[in-house]
């Protein structure tokens, strides 16, 4: 009854509730599996290699995104070619829990920080970020990060080389 009420209110606030009971088959498995090694194939190309029609490989792609599976796509950059030669990991201390969304939000504004996660361990947050040089990095962390108000202190790891960079294989 609780459950009946609960979907009738969000109905009522107009909030899409999907049908969750979905299963994904073999075929949108194989669908996400083309995506993953580029997202830029067509969709002609995925039922071809499927063996479907282009229109069923339109409907399951609606779907997953309906879903919230699939969330978008991306374009991978050479960021060396662009001039941003650092990427470094900053391991960020929030003063109390209270904080969390004031610091996420003044993080998200800063460009440099690529990811964000929230994190167990050491430190609350971990933050990715991207940028030109170490002039640059000490300009961020010294003049962006370390400021806002929320974050007591910071450790920063810098990346020499990225060796593996993928997708998880479905």
């Amino acid at each position: 009854m609780i459950k009946y009420i609960e979907d009738i209110i969000n109905l009522l606030k107009g909030v899409l509730v999907l049908n969750q009971s979905y299963q994904l088959d073999e075929l949108d498995f194989q669908i996400l599996d083309i995506l993953v090694k580029d997202c830029r194939t067509p969709y002609l190309e995925i039922a071809r290699l499927c063996h479907v029609s282009g229109g069923t490989i339109h409907v399951r792609m609606k779907k997953m995104e309906e879903l919230g599976i699939i969330k978008g796509s991306r374009i991978l950059l050479d960021l060396p070619k662009l001039g941003y030669d650092v990427c470094c990991f900053v391991g960020i201390y929030v003063d109390k829990t209270s904080s969390f969304n004031a610091v996420f939000d003044e993080l998200s504004k800063i460009n440099e920080v690529v990811e964000l996660h929230l994190t167990t361990g050491d430190y609350s947050v971990f933050a990715k970020v991207i940028c030109k040089n170490i002039t640059d990095l000490q300009d961020i962390l010294l003049n962006k990060i370390n400021v806002i108000t929320g974050i007591q202190r910071t450790d920063t790891i810098i990346s020499l080389n990225q060796p593996i960079d993928r997708n998880i294989t479905i």
